[in-house]
């Protein structure tokens, strides 16, 4: 008895391990941007637009959602009604990007990981603030000394940058629309 006590003792943590294993397994790796992905808030196909983009892997959706710019990326995250059981979130990576009007197809950094230069003078593709991805420090500091900003990690970029800055895309819209009184949403239009 005390042989199958210490037996299951050794191989309960074993099998622990492998379901763990297998859920990080699960984490789905990066697509490759084409031409039929399109922006979840705007319809748009995302190459028609330069800056950084974004998808989303959620559990309870077949196909990644894709983001014509990292801020509606961001936004995504932060909007009351949108899924909660993301999987991976990845933004492109514009240290790693051959310019801003072709950010590239596949050189994604998970968004968790990225340092983001925020209040710079540079435009998302929709026209609104933008939150440039960096997976290097350095990258970041010079987009800093040629555009402004400042950077931070993916937890602090503020809620009112993403959500309730003036923005043409369907984010920003939908982030004022869910933080206005029901009265004051009811005026306004999509």
């Amino acid at each position: 008895m005390r042989r199958r006590t210490i037996l299951f003792a050794l191989l309960v943590p074993l099998a622990l391990a492998g379901c763990n294993e297998k859920q990080a397994a699960k984490i789905p790796p990066p697509h490759r941007m084409t031409a039929e992905d399109i922006g979840h808030y705007c319809g748009m196909n995302v190459l028609e637009h330069p800056g950084p983009k974004g998808h989303i892997f959620a559990a309870s959706l077949m196909e990644p959602v894709w983001f014509s710019s990292v801020r509606d990326t961001i936004a995504f995250t932060m909007l009351p009604d949108e899924p909660k059981d993301i999987q991976a979130i990845y933004v492109s990576d514009m240290g790693k990007a051959p310019d801003w009007d072709k950010p590239g197809a596949d050189n994604w950094i998970e968004a968790r990981k990225a340092l983001y230069v925020i209040e710079s003078r540079v435009k998302s593709g929709m026209g609104g603030d933008e939150a440039v991805p960096f997976s290097d420090r350095a990258a970041a500091e010079k987009f800093i000394g040629e555009n402004g900003g400042r950077i931070v990690g993916f937890d602090d970029v503020p809620r009112d940058y993403v959500l309730t800055s003036v923005n043409v895309t369907g984010a920003a819209a939908a982030g004022e629309a869910a933080e206005a009184p029901p009265a004051e949403r009811s005026r306004r239009t999509p």
